[in-house]
């Protein structure tokens, strides 16, 4: 577990890798701008991170600081260019889509989940179509699918278990 001492608008606080997790485990990430986070195979708007975890308003601070303060806590950071996502350090093959990473290997974690794509890339990802369909809703989202990651290959091709 890394640990982070910050000030963030003239208050003090102490952050934690598993303290992050812990709190956005049930969020839903809202809609990407330009820069991202990875916490547990999903991708957040930085800033909501460390408001879920400060409590603070978005206003009291930006981008840049919460980027930072999410990197030094070990995540990995990125900012999305021309419609695709770019990263800083570390492998994000998992959720970005890159020349390398397609299909299958993209979608990895979200198995179980119902997510909403559009240009292949995850907009969201959810336990129920009806909580896809609401985060869609809520943040005036279109998508140009909306299905179930199989859990795993027997699923996906339709073979009953023996």
């Amino acid at each position: 577990m890394t640990q982070v001492q910050t000030t963030i608008a003239h208050r003090p606080f102490s952050i934690s890798s598993t303290q992050v997790e812990r709190t956005i485990q049930d969020a839903l990430p809202e809609p990407l701008d330009d820069h991202f986070v990875v916490v547990a195979g999903r991708r957040f708007p930085p800033k909501q991170v460390i408001s879920l975890v400060t409590g603070l308003d978005r206003a009291d601070f930006n981008t840049h600081q919460a980027r930072h303060i999410l990197s030094r806590l070990g995540f990995t950071v990125g900012r999305r260019a021309l419609g695709h996502a770019t990263s800083t350090p570390s492998s994000l093959e998992a959720v970005v889509p890159t020349s390398t990473s397609r299909g299958a290997d993209r979608l990895r974690p979200f198995l179980g989940q119902w997510v909403a794509e559009r240009d292949n890339e995850v907009l969201v990802a959810a336990d129920t179509p009806e909580a896809v369909l609401s985060w869609l809703e809520r943040f005036n989202q279109t998508a140009d699918a909306m299905f179930r990651v199989p859990l795993d290959e027997r699923e996906a091709s339709g073979i009953a278990p023996a």
